[in-house]
């Protein structure tokens, strides 16, 4: 027995020195091996400071000086905080892509590539319905770039890579497939539509970085995560990325587009009736004489099935797609039509200022003025939910969906903005008092 365990040693003895010195690593090179040492140069990672104002140090306040105020004679102090997230170089000027949430609020935001260079960052644009941003760093030199692909010939199943820093954690990566495309969920009470989905684990401070293909090429910004699951996460396709990016680096924020064409659920009754047989698309209720929408040939009573190629599962969805097309931005519709399908090619405009004073009229119920401090009430339409609320001549209107209207310009930034909702926020002053009131926004004019 012995005799056995000394001859076992020395094979393996004999095993270990026939080792060669140095392994053979391209066979172990891998498509994600390559990936990474490709791309990683590329991705950098993003802390921001944020600093609030706070009027209690020490124990909290109980609910009963909450409620009357008790305290508020106390100074006030100022609070630090720090966040962290993702983004991609895509210019070599310094020119960096990442998520809208990961440097919302920020007063500062550090930038740290992957050899270790620190550089203060400016935001160049950013847009929260999109959850984009564009960030710039000023280098001595060219920075390493990654390259923004395609989204719109991904595979179900073709493998992704996702580099980031999660937690804080640099240079990250892991690796998955795309799980699935045009996928819609709902975070912080918003609904966010034609997400890629996929099982590359995805942590807090991946937000901003990219999903990658084999190639190398950016296909998505990861930008959520499933909470309830695991394996579930979500990323913004490179299409809508390059859409809203190009419109963030011109003009600093995406430019309100119009369509002109008011969509519907399509209920079974209705698209039974319309030869319809399929769970999704969207019907057209109205389309505005001479806009983008009727010059593309769209009718009333048209069922949209796909934008872009993706289906349309309902009018919530149909408005969240046409708000990843800024103005100029040309998009495909397939309608359904007299029992067959028609593709018509859609481009948004500007929306026309001659319509902002009737959008207001029949949406608001308003027309207003500019005043002192906000945009004062001219008139307010009889049998409008802006009369029955009780808003009269006088009122002031301070904010519209939490942004300040002190001028005619905020208002129709704010109005533009809040036409795609089902209803908006107004802060109102009367005399020496300041009351928020909920309005519908019905029949949306996109």
């Amino acid at each position: 027995m012995r005799a056995a365990h000394i001859r076992w040693g020395l094979l393996l003895t004999g095993l270990v020195l026939a080792l060669p010195a140095h392994a053979d690593l391209s066979r172990r090179r891998s498509d994600v091996v390559e990936v990474v040492q490709k791309v990683s140069p590329a991705v950098v990672y993003i802390g921001t400071e944020q600093e609030v104002e706070s009027r209690f140090r020490g124990r909290q306040r109980s609910p009963l000086e909450e409620f009357f105020g008790q305290g508020m004679d106390q100074p006030q102090t100022r609070q630090r905080i720090t966040g962290l997230g993702s983004g991609a170089i895509i210019d070599a000027s310094g020119i960096i892509v990442t998520n809208d949430h990961v440097i919302r609020g920020a007063s500062a935001i550090h930038v740290v590539l992957a050899d270790g260079r620190t550089f203060d960052a400016e935001v160049v644009g950013s847009d929260a319905n999109n959850d984009l941003a564009v960030l710039k760093v000023n280098a001595k030199e060219p920075l390493p770039t990654a390259k923004l692909g395609t989204s719109s010939d991904l595979m179900i199943g073709e493998t992704v890579v996702a580099i980031g820093s999660p937690f804080g954690l640099s240079k990250t990566v892991t690796a998955g497939v795309v799980s699935a495309t045009g996928r819609t969920f709902r975070a912080d009470d918003r609904v966010y539509n034609d997400f890629l989905q996929t099982d590359a684990a995805i942590n807090p401070g991946n937000s901003g970085g990219p999903l990658l293909n084999v190639d190398g090429e950016i296909i998505g910004i990861n930008t959520a995560i499933y909470a309830n699951g695991q394996g579930i996460g979500f990323a913004i396709p490179a299409d809508k990325v390059r859409r809203i990016v190009e419109e963030l680096t011109r003009f600093g924020k995406v430019r309100p587009a119009w369509v002109g064409m008011d969509t519907a659920d399509l209920p079974a009754q209705v698209a039974a009736r319309l030869g319809w047989d399929r769970t999704y698309g969207v019907i057209v209720k109205n389309v505005d004489p001479d806009s983008p929408a009727a010059q593309a040939g769209v009718q009333r009573g048209d069922v949209v099935a796909e934008l872009g190629g993706s289906r349309i599962q309902d009018a919530e969805d149909f408005d969240s797609r046409v708000r990843g097309y800024p103005a100029r931005s040309v998009f495909p519709l397939v309608l359904f039509r007299a029992g067959g399908n028609r593709t018509v090619q859609v481009t948004p405009v500007e929306f026309p200022a001659r319509l902002l004073e009737t959008l207001a009229w029949e949406k608001l119920g308003l027309r207003v003025k500019e005043s002192k401090g906000g945009m004062a009430i001219a008139s307010v339409r009889t049998g409008s939910a802006a009369s029955e609320i009780g808003l009269e001549p006088g009122d002031v209107l301070l904010r519209m969906n939490n942004q300040p209207v002190p001028t005619g310009d905020t208002f129709r930034e704010a109005l533009l903005t809040a036409r795609r909702g089902r209803s908006v926020l107004l802060l109102v002053r009367r005399g020496r008092y300041g009351y928020h009131l909920t309005l519908p926004f019905e029949g949306q004019r996109l």
